[in-house]
């Protein structure tokens, strides 16, 4: 599909730059296809669910995988940035690098903060400033020195406006995020609090929780100009045998299953077979969804508002329909939703879901 069918025009003052407060006060766009769309909050989430239903949260933890490191070359200094976004050993990540141009492959990348010093060799040039990264120490001796070094990797939309803070070091975490590996936080979840979980528990809705670290390549544009030549960076993840039963049980009384977030979703879709079976899982995905696509298991998504042109807004163009989102994001826009990692959210309804009350 041509990639100009999922832009549109954004107002700088619709992005979000810091989170609502308290978490639960930010606005929830309902989006029912062919039906239309109606104006809620996040507090209001449990008149919009069953008892029966089941959400499923992505439990990932946002490491500070944003790093600043300098490469030394025959007497001369260059300032490199490293955003770490997916762990393939324990001592190598892929990562991107700015400025690219400035290491050769073999180069050291050296990290330096307070009394801890780690160094980086350049294994591999990819594409697009992507850089195979092997460190000079590995598993949780690596992960003590990027606890020390790191920063909390925020969006580069909000990096761009403003420095970050001590703040962000909670905001830009769920509350239930306990498994140590994204380099970007599942932005859907940052709406939930332990009081408002415990609520939906009350109100007979289940909740699970699966794992996929986010990776800094859901951040990169769509340069190609169909969706056929994009290229998705790849994810890891994993669901365990009692959580997929347990979401298959729900499927089969007639309950409806709740992604809470795209990567949640994304992972659901990659686990689930063909006949819409779910079964414990582990692996990297790439999946890219664009409309036409046939969702196998998740029934219904909530997700906060996406870049024009990305790939995410185009996942749920495929899910509640090109047209549908298009007008959904244009009455948002409109109505002063706030939108991005810090904004405000949406629950979509499966344009092909016939069960939708």
């Amino acid at each position: 599909m041509n990639v100009d069918l999922f832009d549109f025009d954004l107002p700088e003052e619709n992005i979000a730059l810091r989170p609502a407060v308290p978490r639960e006060a930010a606005r929830l766009l309902h989006v029912t296809p062919p039906r239309g769309f109606d104006d809620f909050s996040v507090g209001d989430l449990l008149s919009l669910l069953r008892p029966g239903d089941a959400l499923v949260f992505n439990d990932t933890k946002v490491i500070p995988a944003r790093l600043e490191g300098e490469r030394y070359r025959d007497g001369a200094v260059a300032h490199i940035g490293v955003t770490l976004h997916m762990r393939v050993a324990a001592d190598r990540w892929k990562a991107f690098v700015r400025p690219a141009r400035r290491l050769r492959q073999g180069e050291k990348i050296v990290f330096a903060r307070h009394d801890t010093v780690l160094t980086a060799e350049v294994a591999e040039k990819g594409e697009a400033g992507e850089m195979l990264l092997v460190f000079d120490r590995s598993g949780t001796a690596l992960d003590s020195a990027v606890a020390v070094l790191g920063h909390m990797p925020l969006p580069p939309y909000i990096a761009a406006r403003r420095a970050e803070d001590a703040r962000d070091a909670s905001d830009y975490q769920t509350v239930y995020a306990r498994e140590e590996g994204a380099v970007a936080a599942p932005t859907a979840g940052l709406h939930f609090t332990e009081s408002l979980l415990e609520a939906i528990k009350q109100h007979g809705v289940e909740e699970h929780f699966v794992t996929l670290h986010v990776g800094a390549g859901t951040f990169l544009p769509v340069k190609v100009a169909d969706t056929d030549s994009h290229k998705m960076h790849a994810e890891i993840g994993h669901i365990d045998a009692e959580t997929a039963r347990r979401l298959m049980a729900v499927k089969a009384r007639g309950g409806r299953i709740v992604a809470v977030g795209t990567t949640a979703l994304r992972l659901l879709e990659s686990a689930a077979n063909e006949q819409g079976e779910l079964k414990a899982w582990s692996g990297a995905t790439d999946i890219f969804m664009t409309p036409g696509y046939q969702f196998r298991f998740v029934d219904r998504l909530i997700t906060n508002f996406h870049l024009p042109r990305s790939t995410l807004f185009m996942l749920v163009s495929a899910f509640s329909g090109l047209e549908t989102m298009r007008a959904a994001y244009a009455h948002a826009i409109k109505n002063g939703y706030r939108f991005y990692s810090y904004g405000d959210t949406s629950l979509l309804e499966r344009a092909d879901n016939k069960s939708v009350k």
